[in-house]
């Protein structure tokens, strides 16, 4: 039947990125706690990509089948992971489908997702909750999907447990649409008894919900994967889903039918379904779905011509063993044949007509296929600079700066809005609103070496979304030299990226953290609450550093982190602590600093330091361990010595002449070094007004 072998129609690129946006937002929103950043920013994102997509309709609704969502009377694809995941989410929420209306404020998103992140197993699916629980706002709804107590008669159950393969295909996609068709918004599933999905009760069902649009769309969306189902399925069970169908459609009203046929997306959409239909499901099936979608296309089908399909119809049902599949194919032709002599001839010459092929297929829709360039080279740029100077744009131009943000042509760009023509204003205003855009960003710090100059000139314009790329890039990036060169960047802006950086510190590479570290430093503020400590102990000594400079420069923290540099093992980390101590030298730190001062183990000026830093104390713990390190003790006749002359000793008899000139303790040591017929011990003990 290759006459009639339709072509797959594809979700629209706007709504398949709506969807799959919503779908991370909702990740998200069970990943992160409330006040998040990254949480208000995916609202934001979401709530304004929901404005234009209702900009030119007054409402938006998709769908819930078991692994794909139903919009537009287009089936997603089950193997893609983000929106199978989102399908899967919805539908353990007992979730048939989901509407939003024009006006949709960015709270009332954000309150739907919060409830879709909801842990199930521990609050239970928002389509069971009592009839108090909010499922509806002013401008979004969760339509619920509650009746689930279903027999399919002629399939086993399964009670086998999870380990046993589920039911097939088909008997899943009859369940689906049986249960999604027999649902009500006040029945609860507690309360309905076990019911046969017949053929019969389901089409009652749905003849009774006229001008639920939301309701709709799911039925129509199992009918639509049905008929896909019916091309290739074989087999006893697959026969039992074509019977039922038949039955089922039979049994709608021709009303209720062309509703649904309308509801199943345009022209294109509606023919495909027909061709799906005339290739698997039972032939009295086909004809009811023809008719219908003849009526909603505003097609005609003459008395005549219905008679002969209908007889057609009869004799592969009823007909002799011999006949029945030569009508079958007659009448399956004779549809394929009637869809294709709907299309009106093209009045175009053949010429144009290419064009014009051409320029549709360079955006596929879904964009599943690479878009072409639409000039080469240098004449994107020209392109660009055109619409500058007539101030108008349009998908070509648009296609065009995609490609020369993709060739890494972000200088050429900006150059050009340098001098805007004086009708360029708008268009220079949407060129900017696109090098700005979190994936542009993204691609300019993906050329190594990327265009410093083009990003110094693009930073004042930058949102948080943009820094945002900028961190990723400053995660992400091999180059040392484009991780400093970032780093440089990002601590001079003037908006409030803290949060964004907090944020990423329990990244699992330390060379992340440190930079993460790092850059707190240089930011004008922390985030309220915000604290060093569980860094300040990370088994990579680096970041263990500037966890513990962050630190010591909040002020109620300082203490703590002196004793964690001090007691630290690296050599560089407890110089930092001994330098941070000269400046401040807290009581209960002296006993660490005493210890460094006593280690032979350490090199001499880590030593000293910690003797200066012992000596800018008034507290008689740091004198007595001064007094330690210079008693050398005593002599055969018993008279008191100095310790031999080096540079930790000279040091503290330096402090100890400095602090405590006058203290009774002191005085002996300083006299005897006084008296020293060493210089240098001699020049140690020196008063700022002379000799002792």
């Amino acid at each position: 039947m290759d006459a009639i072998k339709p072509q797959r129609v594809a979700l629209s690129r706007e709504l398949s990125e709506f969807l799959v946006e919503l779908s991370i937002a909702v990740q998200k929103h069970s990943m992160y706690p409330g006040g998040h950043p990254s949480l208000s920013a995916a609202v934001a994102g979401l709530t304004r990509r929901v404005g234009r997509l209702l900009d030119e309709r007054t409402t938006l609704v998709f769908g819930v089948a078991r692994r794909q969502l139903i919009i537009d009377g287009v089936a997603t694809d089950p193997d893609q992971p983000v929106l199978r995941r989102l399908a899967e989410g919805l539908h353990r929420h007992h979730l048939g489908a989901v509407s939003l209306a024009r006006g949709l404020e960015i709270d009332e998103l954000e309150q739907a997702l919060r409830a879709l992140s909801v842990e199930i197993d521990k609050h239970g699916p928002l389509g069971l909750a009592p009839p108090g629980r909010m499922l509806e706002w002013p401008h979004l709804r969760l339509h619920p999907l509650t009746f689930d107590r279903l027999e399919l008669v002629g399939v086993e159950p399964d009670n086998a447990g999870r380990d046993k393969p589920a039911m097939g295909r088909a008997a899943e996609l009859w369940i689906g649409l049986a249960r999604a068709a027999l649902a009500t918004s006040d029945r609860r599933e507690t309360e309905a008894p076990a019911v046969a999905a017949e053929p019969a009760a389901v089409a009652q069902a749905i003849d009774a919900h006229e001008g639920a649009t939301a309701y709709d769309q799911v039925i129509i969306g199992y009918l639509l994967q049905i008929a896909q189902e019916l091309q290739t399925a074989s087999g006893d069970e697959a026969a039992m889903l074509r019977g039922r169908t038949a039955r089922l459609i039979g049994a709608l009203k021709p009303e209720t039918l062309r509703r649904l046929i309308e509801m199943g997306g345009d022209q294109a959409q509606r023919r495909e379904f027909v061709m799906n239909a005339a290739s698997g499901m039972a032939v009295d099936a086909v004809i009811d779905i023809l008719k219908a979608a003849a009526d909603a296309s505003g097609q005609t089908i003459s008395h005549g011509l219905a008679r002969m399909l209908s007889k057609l119809a009869a004799h592969a049902e009823l007909g002799h063993e011999q006949v029945r599949p030569l009508a079958e194919g007659a009448l399956r032709e004779h549809v394929g044949r009637l869809l294709s002599g709907w299309e009106l001839a093209d009045p175009n010459p053949d010429a144009y007509s290419r064009v014009l092929q051409h320029i549709a297929h360079s955006a596929p829709a879904g964009g599943t296929l690479p878009t072409p360039p639409i000039v080469p080279g240098q004449d994107a740029l020209r392109l660009v600079q055109m619409s500058l100077e007539v101030g108008d744009a349009g998908p070509c131009v648009d296609r065009a700066t995609d490609q020369a943000l993709g060739a890494g042509q972000f200088g050429d760009l900006l150059r050009l809005l340098a001098s805007v023509p004086p009708k360029g204003d708008a268009v220079a205003a949407r060129l900017r609103v696109k090098l700005t855009a979190p994936d542009s960003i993204t691609a300019l710090t993906a050329h190594e070496p990327f265009d410093i100059d083009a990003l110094d000139q693009l930073l004042p314009l930058l949102s948080l979304d943009g820094y945002e790329m900028l961190l990723d890039a400053l995660a992400s990036s091999a180059s040392r030299s484009t991780r400093r060169r970032l780093l440089d960047r990002l601590a001079t802006t003037s908006l409030d990226v803290a949060p964004l950086v907090t944020a990423r510190l329990h990244d699992g590479r330390w060379f992340v953290v440190r930079n993460l570290l790092v850059l707190l430093q240089r930011l004008p503020g922390l985030p309220a609450g915000f604290s060093p400590s569980p860094w300040v102990r990370h088994a990579d000594s680096r970041v263990r550093h500037e966890a513990l400079v962050l630190q010591l420069a909040i002020r109620d923290e300082r203490e703590s982190a002196l004793r964690t540099a001090l007691d630290d093992a690296d050599p560089r980390i407890m110089r930092l602590g001994v330098l941070a101590a000269q400046l401040d030298c807290p009581p209960s730190v002296i006993p660490a600093i005493a210890r460094l001062a006593h280690n032979a183990r350490l090199d001499d000026e880590l030593r000293q330091l910690a003797i200066r830093a012992l000596g800018r104390s008034a507290d008689a713990r740091a004198r007595d361990a001064l007094l330690q390190l210079v008693d050398g003790g005593r002599t055969l006749l018993g008279r008191a010595k100095l310790a031999p002359t080096g540079p930790e000793c000279i040091a503290a008899l330096g402090a100890l002449s400095e602090r405590w000139p006058e203290d009774a303790v002191v005085a002996p040591t300083l006299a005897l070094a006084a008296s020293s017929p060493d210089p240098l011990v001699r020049q140690a003990v020196e008063r700022r007004g002379g000799r002792r």
